[in-house]
């Protein structure tokens, strides 16, 4: 069973230059950011293009959900859902 972490998201379609600090910046107008993560190779170090956000509430997380799905970052186009427990 998926659980939802409502305040968690998932944001696909990363530039392989966006760093950890640009995702939490375009993530920022819309509430507090606890966690901005790109997740990167182990062994390279480089970027996967995908990354998390995690917001102090749901409803920041829904807000900016809404306003980045399908806008661009670092010239590629984002995809942003929330984010799915692996359990």
């Amino acid at each position: 069973m998926e659980l939802f972490l409502n305040n968690k998201l998932f944001v696909g379609g990363l530039s392989w230059g966006t760093t950890d600090k640009e995702l939490m910046e375009a993530f920022s107008p819309y509430g507090t950011v606890t966690e901005a993560k790109v997740i990167k190779e182990r062994d390279s170090g480089r970027s996967r293009g995908f990354g998390f956000v995690t917001f102090d509430s749901e409803a920041e997380a829904t807000a900016a959900a809404e306003a980045l799905n399908d806008t661009e970052l670092d010239g590629r186009s984002l995809r942003v859902d929330f984010a799915h427990d692996k359990r």
